[in-house]
């Protein structure tokens, strides 16, 4: 990045750099440093990093400047979540964001003018699932706040608070208002700020009182929710519609925007849909209107955030080319109170004509003059209002003021819970005070500590504060955790222990002041508290596994699946205690994909997290994807919140976010080497069949026969010493599946059936075994005929190198089997042929021009191959050799020595240098049949072995660590005594 332009690079194509262009671009992702206040600063004149003071320059005065001038002022932050839009926004601790700042900026002019007149009001809303609530209100509205259309002001809120202000401190306390209410939400309403966005509107009016002008700017300050839900969080995939709202308005959002920029290049459009989404409408004059308006685009330079941080790029060059038409503002009731007074004036004029007329018009001159007494008392009420308005605001801002005082008081003698929550603007926002004595906690309003939140009851537990010690008893069938660990009976706290009620309510438990350090609560944010949760259940990055050599760091891709693992423990947790009160019947887990399993050639598999949902009455299971489950969790949220509004929550079996069709489960794998096929070598294998992770699901029978075109099965006369002997000829083979035992799957319900399946080489698809069902030991006897009519030196290479992977496939009841017909592969021979090279041409035809780079790149891996094959080839001649001159010196020697021990005369001599007769040739190749044939025996026997060994290594590499290192790292959590 520098001071215009962003270069991305796509971290699994590095030299695929795309560079966009923008009025400005910020780097504040490293160079940096704390200075004594607590504000990042650059760490030096070859920094790159642009802190808040620097963005505040660049984009908060030109807000500013924008108001003064009478024009209307947007600011809106677009990005990911955890890219930094909140921090430019708001801001954290001494490092302040351009919302604060520039409501301090615009007061500091004020102050100091006397010929004007200044009015601020201040709003404060969030919208969520199209829903507008106003976070300056006590009162929560059923449904939200409505949005209504006027001819004059156009899109508003009906019945938002707006409160007037006269001085940045009051807009502060205002802001921590709006905080706390937000935060509150969150938790009732089962919400997170990164789904919604929230919306300052500052109404900025200055009354030239000598001139008699009146300029007004309505600045909107806008933070968008986070823009990787519209994808990572749709139904892609699912049977059901998109999550409910959440994500209409950035979809709209996007809509509006890619609409007025085809606009800006001159291109017809018909319609620029803002009436589709609040967000929108609220919008309207901001994004294709009436102000001047800036986007700012928050990056993430991770490279598992490349995907994102692309669209965000491609997002903010759409809205670059809209251009907008702003205009300075005439105060609609000023003009009101001119066009009174100016009406004023002439009725005047018409009762000073009237008297000097003379007339006797007094019933005219009555009716005049009440007009002009009711356009006085409406000019009277018009200017009045705004002193009203600002003493009722300065008398509450008074009570809240007081209410801060009284909390400071209390933290000062009392320990609390510190409320911790995803988005770090609301963590540390609620304070509740431990009290001498007993101290309940719940959602029943009788409580000392009142809360609400999934799965917390009326009465979910009590603290006791007695002699400078604070317990906590968890009451019947209530969840409480500390420090990660679940609790049932009274346990002692200590300062800085972690705290989790019901499903997912997080507090940090701060001590008594005499306890309390200078340590900085920072590091107990919510990560952390997932993450101590996720290592009590013994789920860790280690155990995930893969470490780059290169470091000895975690892989990125392990990082991003850890970082998957523990964003979606809690969204799991709440999805259980919505089945639970729905009375659904639905369980969820959360399992990581891959986690001990490889491919063919023994590498690790990408692993990816997914949500095992089991019904608990008929025990089917299905898994989800991440992308699948947030959808539903959006759905089972507004079932859930139609439950907790009274309504009737009866939906029929198809629009059920809880079901889906029953489907197919894959149980595990197995790996069947090969190399005994590349020697001609009979395999016999009787192996483990493990799961994702790494434990033991059934054990395969399976016989892997090498044999003639008509299936006559090899012996050992047909081995080969050396794979390369097979190069160019025909190579048949028959994979024989014999009996699948022990099968976990159906030991749990015996009413479950299952399938294997298995993809031989370069086969377009994989082939499967007709289902067995109700059988926990199944018999398959199968067997399957393969044919490679040329062999390939991959082909060769691949029986040497890979493993056949068979997958077990879980069946249930109502379950479509997977297709076992062989039809369209088998030949008029009965078999089905491998290594064919039409399937490479037919493959080249069809990448085209488009993909000369891939075809390049798949040329170069071949020739890899190829050359590590004759590597391979040249090292075992060499062996070969080595061994045989070993063999001759050996013989050489012995010979001579014999030669000595025996004395032969010239006559013996001479007939060893005659040619052997017929029958001693035969006796001399015989005996070397025998040795070539006890060679190959000893070769079976060597790669059995190997076979036996690798499997052995496998299991071991994918096994769970032994209990004394699980202890180890339960040993390294703080623990608390039980009283």
């Amino acid at each position: 990045m520098n001071s215009s332009s962003t270069s991305i690079y796509d971290p699994k194509n590095p030299g695929h750099m795309k560079t966009f262009t923008f009025d400005l671009a910020y780097w504040s992702h490293s160079g940096f440093l704390k200075d004594k206040h607590g504000m990042l600063v650059s760490a030096g004149s070859n920094s790159r990093y642009a802190g808040q003071r620097e963005v505040f320059r660049d984009l908060g005065q030109g807000v500013l400047d924008n108001a003064w001038q009478g024009y209307n002022a947007t600011l809106l932050a677009y990005g990911q979540t955890g890219s930094g839009k909140s921090y430019s926004m708001i801001g954290y601790g001494a490092n302040r964001g351009i919302i604060p700042v520039v409501c301090e900026e615009l007061f500091k002019p004020i102050q100091n003018q006397k010929n004007k007149q200044y009015q601020v009001t201040f709003s404060m809303l969030e919208i969520y699932n199209e829903q507008v609530i106003d976070l300056l209100s006590e009162t929560k509205k059923p449904g939200g706040l409505k949005v209504r259309e006027d001819q004059q002001q156009g899109f508003y809120v009906d019945g938002l608070k707006l409160v007037p202000c006269d001085s940045c401190a009051q807009i502060e306390r205002l802001m921590e208002q709006g905080t706390k209410i937000r935060t509150t939400a969150s938790t009732s309403m089962n919400a997170t700020s990164s789904r919604s966005h929230m919306v300052i509107t500052i109404q900025f009016k200055q009354i030239f009182l000598d001139e008699d002008i009146t300029k007004e700017s309505i600045i909107n300050l806008v933070d968008l929710a986070g823009s990787e839900r519209q994808k990572s969080s749709g139904s892609e995939g699912d049977r059901l519609r998109e999550g409910t709202r959440v994500n209409l308005s950035l979809t709209t959002l996007g809509n509006v925007i890619s609409a007025l920029a085809e606009v800006a290049m001159g291109k017809k459009v018909l319609h620029i849909p803002y009436r589709d989404s609040v967000l929108t409408k609220l919008l309207q004059s901001a994004l294709g209107g009436n102000s001047r308006t800036i986007m700012i685009a928050a990056v993430s330079p991770a490279d598992i955030c490349y995907e994102e941080t692309l669209s965000t790029l491609r997002y903010a060059e759409r809205t670059k080319k809209i251009k907008n038409k702003a205009v300075i503002n005439a105060s609609p009731m000023e003009k009101h109170i001119m066009e009174l007074k100016a009406e004023n004036n002439k009725l005047l004029s018409r009762l000073t004509g009237l008297g000097n007329s003379g007339k006797t018009v007094a019933d005219e001159t009555k009716q005049l003059r009440c007009l002009l007494a009711e356009n006085e008392l409406r000019i009277r009420t018009i200017q009045l209002t705004w002193e009203y308005r600002l003493e009722e605001a300065r008398k509450e801002w008074e009570q809240q003021y007081a209410a801060i005082t009284q909390e400071r008081r209390m933290m000062e003698t009392f320990p609390y819970l510190l409320n911790i929550n995803e988005d770090p603007q609301l963590s540390g926002v609620l304070k509740h005070f431990i009290q001498d004595g007993l101290c309940d906690v719940g959602q029943s309003a009788s409580n000392a500590i009142t809360l609400r939140g999934l799965g917390i009851l009326d009465k979910h537990a009590t603290f006791t504060n007695t002699e400078g010690k604070v317990t906590i008893t968890p009451r019947e069938k209530c969840k409480v955790v500390v420090n990660g660990v679940p609790i049932t009976m009274k346990t002692k706290l200590q300062h800085l222990d972690r705290v989790l009620l019901g499903s997912n309510s997080a507090y940090l438990y701060v001590g008594f002041p005499v306890e309390r350090t200078n340590e900085d609560l920072i590091r107990y944010d919510y990560d952390f508290f997932q993450s101590e949760l996720a290592a009590a259940e013994g789920f860790s990055v280690d155990k995930l596994g893969v470490v780059n050599n290169k470091d000895g760091k975690p892989d990125p891709s392990v990082l991003a699946v850890f970082h998957d693992y523990i964003k979606l423990m809690p969204l799991v947790a709440e999805a259980n205690q919505m089945s639970e009160e729905l009375k659904k019947e639905f369980k969820l887990e959360l399992k990581v994909k891959n986690l001990a399993s490889s491919d063919s050639r023994g590498y690790d598999l990408q692993k990816e997290v997914l949500v095992k949902v089991t019904n608990k009455m008929t025990n089917q299971v299905w898994m989800w994807s991440k992308a699948k489950f947030i959808n539903r969790k959006f759905l089972m949220e507004e079932v859930y919140q139609h439950f907790l509004d009274g309504e009737d929550v009866y939906v029929g079996q198809d629009s059920d976010p809880f079901w889906d069709p029953v489907e197919v489960i894959h149980l595990g794998s197995a790996h069947i080497w090969l190399q005994s096929l590349a020697y001609c070598m009979k395999l016999e294998e009787q192996t483990e069949v493990l799961n994702s992770e790494g434990m033991e699901e059934a054990i395969l029978l399976i016989n892997i026969v090498p044999c003639s075109s008509d299936g006559r099965a090899f012996g050992e006369d047909d081995m080969v010493i050396d794979p390369l002997e097979l190069l160019g000829r025909r190579i048949d083979f028959q994979i024989h599946i014999l009996q699948c035992l022990g099968v976990k799957w159906l030991r749990e319900v015996t009413e479950r059936g299952i399938q294997i399946g298995y993809r031989v080489y370069d086969l377009p698809h994989s082939l499967y075994t007709k289902p067995v069902w109700k059988n926990m030991n199944a018999k398959i006897e199968e067997t399957v005929h393969f044919s490679a009519l040329n062999a390939s030196h991959e082909f060769l290479n691949y029986l040497q190198k890979n493993a056949l992977i068979v997958d077990l496939w879980g069946l249930q009841e109502g379950c479509a089997e997977l297709d076992y017909s062989l039809q369209d592969m088998v030949t008029s021979e009965g078999t089905i042929i491998v290594d064919n090279p039409k399937t490479v041409i037919a493959k080249d035809i069809g990448l085209g021009t488009a993909n000369q780079i891939s075809e390049l790149y798949l040329k170069l891996l071949k020739l890899e191959e190829e050359t590590e094959l004759l590597r391979d080839i040249n090292r075992a001649l060499r062996e070969e050799n080595v061994f045989l001159k070993d063999k001759l010196k050996k013989w050489e020697t012995g010979h001579h020595e014999s030669k000595k021990l025996k004395s032969p005369d010239k006559r013996a001599i001479k007939m060893t240098k005659q040619p052997l007769s017929s029958k001693e040739a035969d006796q001399l190749c015989n005996h070397r049949t025998s040795y070539d044939a006890d060679f190959a025996k000893a070769l079976k026997v060597f790669y059995q072995n190997m076979n036996l060994v690798r499997g052995q290594f496998l299991k071991l590499k994918h096994s769970k660590p032994p209990v004394c290192m699980i202890f180890m790292q339960f040993s390294k959590m703080r623990t608390r005594p039980l009283l």
